[in-house]
């Protein structure tokens, strides 16, 4: 079944651009970016080994049946593309071949490839225009959205980046077609997210069509992406550089960047799985904390519990164990630590979410144990 496309816009002080939301669009990206490419004296279409012959060939024929020229970059697929070694190889190939500041940087894949495209286009000759062509569900919701570009290093995920916005967000659901199950539900972890850090009546929704969003139903999927991407597109406008509000949107993710750092930022564990089950974890710490009802919490572990996530940590990567005390040292590191204490987002309620500070280690060690 086909949906109409829709567009969502991100309007900031300084620039707007649009996400565009549809399936079956990749075929017609030159009419949607008819302004970026007009533009553009070079492209580059960077990719990943997975995607690269799924979406990122058939979008560089019909850039070069343009007559555009177009250098591809292909990086090895998964979370280790965020390094200083892949950053440092991709940008010597674009200033050897060589790009001007009118080049357009199109990064085609999952959060890997928008997070580091992104951040190459915000310091190549001090910046060059770039599109998000998210092809993961985790992506389309949250990644390439919002202009936060990073790599990681061996202190932490996401320590070295910038705030660059993309100039369009190009979002085609059939990508999601050839997602494995796992991908979706890495993916899903950042939908349920938006409910329960400020729409109640969406994380409602959820509940009642989780499994169908899962499954590829067109319309629960459609409904999902469109939902999310205007409660990011609204917290963006509101604060673009996480200053306030957007901070909310970490919810759930101090835990979830100490799991992925105690496993080395690999493919073990992905970071939807992290987010996931950061947020049981959320969920929890605000029972302690913040007077969420434990009935609420119950609610959020068996819808995920429904879908299939892991309940325990010791049940999230085969054969590696957690400890309690490791992570709350890889928390030391989090960027949202400010002078030594760790933050956290918590919820009052679902669709109410607040940052709090200044959380006992024991408590969060305690939340860590049960685990």
């Amino acid at each position: 079944m086909r949906v109409e496309s829709r567009r969502v816009s991100v309007l900031l002080p300084q620039c707007h651009y649009d996400i565009v939301i549809g399936s079956g669009i990749l075929p017609s990206f030159s009419n949607f970016s008819a302004v970026q490419l007009k533009a553009a004296h070079k492209i580059v279409l960077l990719s990943d080994e997975t995607v690269a012959p799924l979406y990122a060939a058939p979008l560089a024929k019909q850039l070069n049946d343009m007559g555009k020229q177009l250098l591809s970059i292909t990086v090895p697929a998964g979370e280790g593309s965020k390094s200083f070694a892949v950053f440092e190889r991709v940008l010597e190939q674009l200033l050897s071949w060589p790009i001007d500041r009118k080049t357009l940087l199109i990064a085609v894949g999952g959060g890997v490839i928008g997070d580091l495209g992104g951040f190459i286009a915000s310091v190549a000759l001090r910046g060059i225009p770039f599109i998000q062509v998210p092809t993961t569900l985790l992506a389309q919701v949250d990644s390439s959205v919002g202009g936060k570009t990073a790599i990681n290093c061996k202190a932490g995920k996401n320590l070295i980046g910038s705030f660059y916005q993309p100039e369009l967000v190009v979002i085609d659901t059939d990508c999601l077609e050839t997602l494995p199950l796992r991908e979706r539900r890495a993916g899903y972890a950042e939908i349920i997210k938006y409910g329960l850090l400020g729409d109640a009546a969406f994380f409602d929704w959820c509940v009642l069509h989780g499994q169908a969003v899962l499954d590829g139903e067109p319309q629960s999927l459609h409904h999902a992406i469109e939902t999310s991407c205007r409660a990011k597109a609204a917290i963006v406008a509101a604060d673009e550089k996480e200053s306030g509000v957007r901070a909310l949107l970490n919810l759930g993710h101090t835990f979830a960047h100490a799991l992925e750092a105690d496993v080395g930022f690999d493919n073990r564990l992905l970071h939807g799985e992290a987010v996931a089950f950061g947020l049981r974890l959320a969920a929890r710490l605000s029972v302690q904390t913040s007077g969420l009802s434990a009935a609420a919490s119950k609610q959020l572990e068996t819808h995920l519990d429904a879908l299939g996530y892991p309940r325990g940590l010791k049940d999230l990567v085969a054969g590696h164990k957690f400890v309690a005390q490791q992570l709350i040292e890889h928390m030391e590191s989090d960027k949202k630590t400010l002078h030594g204490a760790k933050t956290f987002i918590v919820l009052d309620s679902i669709g109410a979410a607040r940052e709090l500070r200044g959380i006992p280690d024991s408590l969060v060690l305690s939340i860590l144990e049960d685990a």
